[in-house]
């Protein structure tokens, strides 16, 4: 299970666009995919349009058992293949700017429950996308201290430049203190108009800041994903020229998306290998000394 957390510190990027692109791409490419919708805005739930739920974020957060866990998740109008861990209004409550690291470490302990009900064959994700606030508080630091990577997200305009900087640095900051696994995994440059000189100013400016960071593709600005998110459709499924030409920018997203966990499945193999060896050396080492004992 490969989690990835969407973020970004100015509203109105298009944050939740990209996870339900992603989620839309993962569907037509059979990957089973969990959408956590840590936003209080609840946009993801309502473009996923899940059954009702006899608990929510709210409630995993507060008492994050199995049985709660259970509870709150629910399959999607879109297929068997997404499933929603339904958000809360009521998640802004709890939302506050200086957790502690119990409250961090909250998330990470749902993840864990999704992983106990995958291991009974309830649940088998392959992925789980994070869809954080555009804010700095305990939902978007817990998504980061629960993830393997972070996505984040921008539009080629001055302010939501500034946006991602400043969610890159909580990036850092979290890996530093918190998660020491969390990788960046990349910056998505969303809205896209290619023939406007100020979009590709800012996209150039993007990658002087990050670099190799600035993914190499972006998704265009097409009214499309507007009509199949009011229909509460996957982009890939809407069916106009937009639609076609959005759901191929999700495509190649989602891959590399699948090629960080891949990339991270195979250095916890290498880690694990290593520490075999280890082992095995440190008792070959044991078992010389207690024959020269002998």
């Amino acid at each position: 299970m490969h989690t990835v957390a969407v973020l970004s510190l100015k509203g109105g990027v298009g944050k939740t666009t990209v996870v339900l692109g992603l989620a839309s791409a993962a569907m037509r490419r059979g990957v089973r995919t969990l959408v956590i919708d840590l936003d209080p805005q609840c946009n993801a739930t309502s473009a996923l349009e899940p059954e009702e739920t006899e608990s929510s974020l709210v409630d995993v957060l507060t008492n994050p058992t199995k049985t709660a866990v259970r509870a709150a998740i629910a399959p999607s109008a879109w297929g068997d293949e997404v499933d929603v861990l339904v958000g809360a209004e009521e998640a802004e409550l709890i939302n506050q700017p200086n957790p502690t690291l119990t409250e961090l470490n909250r998330l990470g302990t749902v993840l864990d429950r999704v992983q106990e009900l995958m291991a009974e064959d309830e649940l088998p994700y392959q992925l789980v996308l994070l869809d954080c606030p555009p804010s700095l508080g305990q939902l978007t630091r817990s998504a980061l201290v629960a993830a393997d990577r972070a996505l984040l997200v921008t539009e080629p305009t001055i302010f939501a430049v500034s946006g991602v900087q400043r969610a890159f640095e909580a990036v850092q900051n979290e890996r530093e203190e918190n998660n020491p696994e969390l990788q960046p995994l990349g910056v998505v440059v969303n809205r896209v108009r290619p023939r406007s000189h100020e979009h590709q100013f800012r996209i150039e400016e993007l990658r002087e800041i990050f670099g190799p960071l600035v993914m190499p593709v972006s998704l265009p600005d097409r009214l499309a994903v507007q009509q199949a998110q009011g229909a509460c459709m996957p982009i890939h499924q809407w069916g106009t020229p937009g639609a076609r030409e959005v759901a191929l920018a999700f495509n190649l997203l989602l891959a590399r998306v699948l090629r960080s966990a891949r990339s991270a499945n195979a250095r916890a193999r290498r880690e694990l290998d290593a520490e075999i060896a280890d082992a095995e050396e440190q008792a070959a080492g044991r078992e010389l000394v207690d024959q020269d004992v002998e």
